[in-house]
């Protein structure tokens, strides 16, 4: 996908520019590469910088409910200071490393209803920046993530929506100050037993922390349902994820206790089994630093890197590929 304006935070006769993806689809981990193309305008421009940033629509809540914000997560600067001549036309190579953490945009060619990736260019000129457009990126799954995906699918789940929380969960290292919830609707054979289940991913080069949470209908006592498991990218491609994960649900009808059920997961094993105790859903997540004095103005505009949310859609609108609808 090529975006191509011209910077109107210089005026007229300012230099243009067009970002090119050679990997609009990327994975977490991965690399996303392209071009930074330059035309000189009416006039030499001293270019400062030029940086592009991953952004993502982030769902932050405080105390009247909760906005939508467009948060920038991975900054890499692509060039430093030149001069820029009258009509030059000018290319910069790119590679932006993508954070593990990156929440995923796509599943075999479907967009995840609800999520909203993209790549900002910000060029600097005589003091004045220039946040340029978004260019929409896809992030597929990785084959680690997709396995469990696959099992969820396979059990008759059907997805319901995709969306990033602003916050950490607790007990588990994060890098990016948010976290993607992809929620599920139960196949018939669950439906009594639990409502929707959400899916919480945290990667690292190392594995996956993964955590399920199922809202409990039926047993001694209802609530939330945790089931959290570390594993690693290769003992992920080696487990019979529909087994463990049907047998995790089934067993949450007889889990008694005096609040919410506690699953853990041990691919190793072969089973899932108990662990240390894991919070509520209310509990299991904290907002992180920066982020919650972004939330109290998430919808007053352009706050601390974020944008409120009518602008969020505004940006992103025509902006995605009809490539086989939401899943």
């Amino acid at each position: 996908m090529v975006f191509k304006r011209m910077l109107g935070a210089f005026g007229v006769g300012a230099p243009s520019v067009d970002t090119v993806l050679s990997t609009p689809r990327i994975q977490p981990g991965g690399l996303l590469a392209g071009q930074v193309r330059l035309k000189g305008g009416d006039f030499d421009a001293e270019i400062e910088h030029i940086t592009l940033g991953l952004v993502a629509r982030v769902e932050i809540e405080h105390g009247d409910g909760e906005h939508a914000g467009l948060g920038e997560f991975s900054r890499t600067r692509v060039s430093g200071p030149f001069t820029l001549r009258e009509g030059e036309s000018r290319t910069l190579d790119f590679q932006i490393p993508v954070p593990w953490e990156t929440p995923i945009s796509e599943i075999d060619g479907q967009h995840l209803a609800g999520m909203a990736l993209g790549v900002r260019t910000e060029l600097a000129i005589a003091k004045a920046v220039d946040k340029g457009d978004l260019d929409m990126i896809a992030v597929e799954p990785l084959p680690s993530q997709l396995r469990i995906l696959q099992a969820l699918l396979r059990l008759g789940f059907h997805f319901k929506s995709a969306d990033l929380e602003a916050g950490h969960l607790y007990g588990v290292h994060q890098d990016l100050p948010f976290y993607q919830e992809i929620e599920f609707y139960p196949p018939a054979q669950h439906a009594g037993v639990v409502g929707e289940v959400e899916l919480t991913f945290v990667a690292s080069p190392a594995g996956l922390e993964v955590i399920l949470e199922a809202d409990k209908r039926a047993g001694r006592h209802s609530g939330d349902a945790i089931g959290r498991f570390h594993v690693s990218h290769e003992d992920a491609l080696h487990t019979d994820w529909s087994s463990e994960l049907d047998r995790w649900l089934t067993g949450l009808a007889q889990h008694g206790g005096h609040g919410p059920s506690h699953g853990g997961y041990g691919p190793s094993h072969g089973h899932m089994g108990h662990h240390e105790g894991y919070g509520h859903h209310d509990d299991h997540h904290r907002g992180g630093p920066g982020w919650g004095t972004v939330a109290a103005a998430g919808a007053a505009g352009v706050v601390g890197g974020f944008v409120a949310a009518e602008v969020v859609e505004e940006i992103f609108e025509g902006d995605e590929e009809d490539e086989g609808g939401d899943w």
